[in-house]
């Protein structure tokens, strides 16, 4: 198992590196992180359906925290990792097969922990929102 820094995150957003094993389970990819804002594409396929033919909630749930995971990594220093602490996920409509985006932000950033927000948008409809108190650790 590959150990990532935040660093090596801003690697993965920023310059094609090999993800997480999450994102490459997830099939997330992210396409940036800077100063605190970050977006990935989600291919959404039949694996993360539930019996009535949508995805399942948890996956938006963790597709939401990977996004934050890419957007707090992108403020932190070298000397610093995080943890989520906190994550409230709410639906707005149902997800089904094809391309998500999500958007993530730090909307506060203190010294021991962050809270941010999250977005997922498909067919340039807001499908859901998460939000997170994430803490902060030095190494």
């Amino acid at each position: 198992m590959n150990k990532y820094e935040t660093i090596d995150l801003m690697e993965v957003a920023n310059n094609g590196a090999t993800p997480p094993n999450c994102d490459l389970t997830l099939q997330i990819q992210p396409v940036h992180a800077k100063d605190g804002k970050s977006k990935g594409i989600w291919e959404v396929d039949e694996k993360f359906l539930n019996g009535l033919g949508v995805t399942m909630g948890g996956y938006l749930a963790s597709a939401a925290d990977i996004m934050m995971a890419y957007a707090i990594s992108s403020q932190l220093k070298e000397n610093q990792t995080f943890a989520s602490i906190d994550l409230h996920t709410t639906f707005h409509r149902p997800v089904f097969p094809g391309t998500v985006e999500v958007y993530a932000s730090v909307e506060r950033l203190g010294r021991k922990v962050a809270y941010l927000t999250a977005e997922l948008v498909q067919n340039d409809k807001k499908v859901g929102n998460a939000v997170s108190s994430v803490m902060i650790i030095e190494k």
